[in-house]
């Protein structure tokens, strides 16, 4: 691993680049669309993006946790949790896999019904 972070610099110049709207105009695109992701997710939204992933935002109760130092009981209060999901051909992609063909069609029943 490299270690290497991409930070929103990083974005907006990627799509300056790629793209070829200016450097504000990329900077501000660049933060519209983490704007919008982070709009809906806070409306516990579930966020899919097709062929990458899906943000999904998930409620946890209040539950029992325990003091490591002490061994002490203490309550967890409920909370929300943002919890990411990678696509099958994302997975793919970072372990350097082609996505089998069957993946890209829909799946056929045993049995030759559709």
């Amino acid at each position: 691993m490299t270690g290497r972070t991409v930070t929103r610099a990083d974005l907006c110049e990627a799509v300056y680049q790629k793209v070829g709207l200016s450097r504000t105009e990329s900077a501000a695109l660049v933060e519209m669309v983490l704007s919008e992701i982070a709009d809906c997710l806070e409306k516990g939204e579930t966020v899919k993006l097709s062929s990458f992933g899906s943000f999904v935002v998930r409620e946890k109760g209040l539950r029992v946790g325990r003091n490591p130092k002490s061994g002490q009981e203490v309550p967890i209060p409920p909370r929300r949790v943002m919890v990411f999901k990678p696509s099958n051909i994302l997975k793919a992609r970072i372990n350097g896999i082609e996505p089998e063909a069957e993946e890209a069609e829909p799946k056929r029943r045993k049995n030759g019904a559709a």
